[in-house]
């Protein structure tokens, strides 16, 4: 008992002490001195660093007022976030460095071109990219920003006026500013004066979505490949202006956990990556665990993380040249709380930050002539391998569809790739590419080893264990024809600028007007069509009218008996044609060779009113890609019904409700009454995921049967448990499905192959009934990415998308996610051809 007791004195004497002793001294290093001209963050911001958690406006404020006061910093916005909060970014040298910082950019990115052999390095600064909480509630990093912007703007003495000297630091004081924003709120609106450590207490509980993501709920950190968010744009920008040495990546995890910093897994690192990289990064890595002594904190490296996807933070530098490093720190996830290795307050995980970001700037600093020219080398190597490579280029492009070949188009643009357009229209390797739609990509240039990144199938591994997806095909993502050809033949002029698509409807019509559904952005069109009232109808089989051959899923607008007349329904179409980069075709006779335009087998479109159910027990990263994808690429209404009120919302008016990735305990017994009502009624159910097989256990979709895995664990000993279990795992990887091209879920689909995403190891069998299985995986599925021989069996002829009649409506299910981190633009129609031509199915 006494030991108890004492204990209990001794925790909350530390909390008293971590509340109300907190000061900058904490977290700077103490044998130097500092400018008192520079305003230190309290005196800005009005509390001390780590007694509150800072909220995105005062930590711009500051980094703008210490801007204005120090001549070692420059300060840009490069852009808003989908909140409207300016994406910043400071440079940080000397100001010798700063008058000359054209010159030093130019002849840093010299260093990667042709001829760099006669550049010197000896007198070249090193380039460190410093990036803190991409994830919000991941404060720590940061809230580090705060006292580090001080620390470089501040210090003096020869050491960091050498390293000054030597080095141009781009300090993102925050990746994610949204996310920042709503956790700071959560934080501190919940922070008692009295702190609690007690793991129970609402701080360090937050409400559904959290404060991880951004705007509309993405991962962040998962968006430096696909680059489809403004937050990840700004960035990517910076990155392939300055080609940094150095990208830090500072994160949190488990409370319970201490500090990570990489190197990770060895055996987890995407083959692209050099050797020389990852033993640089265990170089720097020393100066982490030498400065982490220095201060008593406990860490790990080589464990946990690995460097395999190319699209987080600390990966993409890799194959870029640069070396990306990631930091994890245990969260305290508000102000302080219990764990495994203490009480952990929220300035103890400050601190830790703070203190990597100086051993980083330190590493750079000693090692600064060894990386430049392990920089140097990796672009003289990848000339030498663009000249070897007997793939000399790659072709990609849809002859159906322009829209979603210019945005592959346009990430390429955005990571600086070079492309041309196809010199006239080509069959290459059996399929059609045609001028105008379709892009050629040298691999003699710059980096081709970020062109292989980004297009190569790989389906073989040396590790069965992936931190994240283990395939991002961006082809295959994209559902666009793709071919390696071994010559420039087929290369027109080079594109340095995209140009923006072009639609409109070609002449006015007295008879009718018809669009194929192949084109990206015809969901937003017939969207805007049937919210003006004016009726439209898809085509259920293919026909010919004046020459032109139309597809399944085709849709009609007639000009008689709509409340336009034909002059206002021309401008209306013309103008929604041009909005949605489509092209609509005027006819004049309903004649055609097949279904006549006035055919039973053109069914009417109805106006849709569909909402998402959103809230606890739903997976916020799966409904936000579906809001991202309403609100932004087809400008839909989307109602976003939270699961608290759900029970008393009335759903008489809504068409469609998705359900995203639920937990089984989402639904109570009334909210699915509920549902089921509904359906009956007319409505159109849409699930994903593991959502499916509750809709099976709850009799929505009663002819649903599942493949399930008998495998059992031989030989495995206890030490192996975790990596036997996480080899089955399907973590993120791409599919060949055969599509049956006449049921509405394919409209818009031209090839009869389309390769699907999937991250779970949900397999429903197919029905007895062929009809009902218009997708199915082929026997030989796997495209790319990792599957245990175990599920890869059970994946071989089962179906990820069912559809069921229940009274008057429909339920369909999906097992896996079309609309994965935003960048699957070819699976991206499957949705809209469940909401609109659900009825049809």
């Amino acid at each position: 008992m006494k030991k108890i007791f004492s204990l209990v004195l001794l925790t909350f004497g530390f909390l008293s002490t971590a509340q109300d002793s907190i000061s900058l001294s904490y977290y700077l290093p103490q044998n130097i001195t500092y400018d008192t001209t520079i305003p230190t963050p309290k005196s800005v911001i009005g509390h001390e660093v780590g007694e509150w958690h800072v909220t995105h406006d005062k930590l711009l404020f500051y980094m703008q007022t210490l801007a204005a006061a120090s001549d070692r910093m420059t300060i840009e916005n490069r852009g808003e976030t989908f909140e409207g909060r300016p994406i910043v970014l400071l440079t940080v040298t000397s100001p010798k460095n700063h008058a000359n910082i054209d010159k030093i950019r130019q002849d840093h990115m010299a260093l990667t071109e042709n001829g760099s052999a006669s550049l010197n390095v000896d007198d070249m600064p090193i380039i460190v990219y410093q990036g803190f909480s991409i994830h919000g509630n991941e404060p720590s990093g940061a809230n580090a920003a705060l006292a580090y912007a001080y620390y470089l703007a501040a210090a003096q003495g020869s050491e960091i006026e050498a390293q000054l000297d030597n080095m141009v630091v781009l300090l993102d004081p925050s990746f994610n500013p949204d996310g920042l924003q709503r956790f700071a709120y959560w934080a501190n609106t919940n922070k008692s004066i009295n702190l609690n450590a007690d793991n129970n207490e609402r701080e360090y509980h937050e409400v559904w979505p959290g404060g991880r993501t951004n705007h509309y709920w993405f991962d962040m950190n998962r968006d430096w490949l696909p680059v489809q968010l403004p937050e990840s744009r700004a960035r990517i920008k910076t990155f392939h202006e300055w080609l940094p040495n150095i990208l830090t990546d500072h994160h949190e995890m488990g409370t319970n956990s201490t500090f990570f910093f990489q190197p990770g897994e060895p055996t987890r690192v995407h083959p692209l990556t050099p050797k020389l990289n990852q033993e640089l990064t265990a170089e720097i890595g020393t100066y982490h665990a030498k400065a982490l002594n220095k201060i008593g904190s406990l860490y790990y490296s080589e464990e946990g993380y690995d460097d395999y996807y190319y699209g987080k933070g600390s990966t993409f530098p890799d194959v870029n040249g640069s070396i990306g490093i990631l930091f994890e720190q245990g969260s305290s996830r508000g102000h302080i709380q219990e764990s495994e290795n203490g009480v952990l307050t929220f300035p103890f995980t400050v601190r830790n930050q703070f203190t990597a970001a100086l051993s980083t700037i330190e590493a750079a600093s000693n090692m600064r002539t060894k990386i430049l020219k392990f920089q140097r080398g990796f672009y003289t190597g990848l000339r030498n391998e663009g000249l070897k490579n007997k793939t000399k280029a790659i072709v990609f492009g849809d002859n159906k569809d322009a829209a979603k070949a210019w945005h592959l188009a346009e990430i390429l643009s955005r990571h600086g790739i070079k492309f041309h357009e196809l010199a006239s229209d080509a069959t290459i390797g059996g399929k059609r590419y045609e001028k105008g739609k379709s892009y050629v990509v040298p691999m003699n240039q710059k980096n081709p080893r970020l062109i292989n990144a980004m297009f190569e199938k790989r389906t073989t591994f040396t590790d069965s264990l992936f931190y994240d997806v283990s395939a991002w095909t961006f082809p295959l993502a994209f559902n666009v024809d793709y071919n390696e050809i071994g010559s420039l033949a087929n290369a027109g002029k080079e594109i340095t600028q995209l140009k923006e698509l072009i639609g409109g409807a070609d002449r006015q019509s007295n008879y009718a007007y018809l669009f194929e559904w192949h084109e990206y952005y015809t969901p937003r069109a017939l969207n805007a069509i049937v919210n003006k009232g004016i009726r439209a109808k898809v085509a259920k089989s293919p026909f010919t009218l004046e020459g032109k051959q139309y597809d399944y899923g085709t849709i009609m607008v007639p000009v008689q008996n709509q409340d336009l007349d034909a002059e206002d329904l021309f401008n209306f179409l013309d103008t929604v044609a041009k909005d949605s980069k489509i092209q609509m075709t005027a006819v004049g006779t309903g004649l055609t060779k097949g279904i006549d335009l006035g055919s039973n087998d053109f069914d009417p479109i109805k106006k849709q009113k569909v909402a998402i159910l959103v809230g606890n027990g739903i997976r916020s990263y799966d409904a936000g890609e579906i809001w991202h994808l309403f609100d932004t690429r087809y400008q839909m209404q989307l109602t976003k019904i939270d699961m608290e009120y759900f029970g008393r919302a009335d759903l008489s008016d809504y068409t469609d409700i998705i359900v995203p990735s639920a937990s089984n305990n989402a639904f109570d017994k009334a909210a699915m009454e509920k549902l089921k009502e509904w359906v009956k009624n007319g409505g159109t159910l849409i699930g994903y995921r593991n959502t499916v097989e509750w809709l099976a256990k709850n009799e929505l979709m009663t002819k649903l049967k599942f493949k399930k895995d008998t495998l059992v664990a031989k030989n495995i000993t206890f030490g192996q448990k975790q990596d036997f279990n996480g080899a089955q795992v399907t973590g993120g990887a791409i599919f060949e499905t055969k599509i049956d091209r006449s049921h509405p879920i394919n409209f818009g689909y031209k090839n009869d192959k389309l390769a699907l995403f999937r991250n779970t190891n949900t397999y429903i069998e197919s029905d007895k009934n062929s009809y009902n299985n218009p997708i199915v995986y082929t026997n030989n599925p796997l495209l790319s990415g990792y599957i245990s021989e175990e599920n890869l069996e059970l994946i071989k002829g089962s179906v990820p998308f069912q559809a069921q009649r229940m009274g008057k409506g429909r339920v369909i299910g999906f097992t896996d996610n079309t609309n994965f981190r935003a960048f699957w633009y070819g699976t991206n129609k499957l949705l809209m051809n469940a909401i609109f031509f659900g009825d049809s199915m």
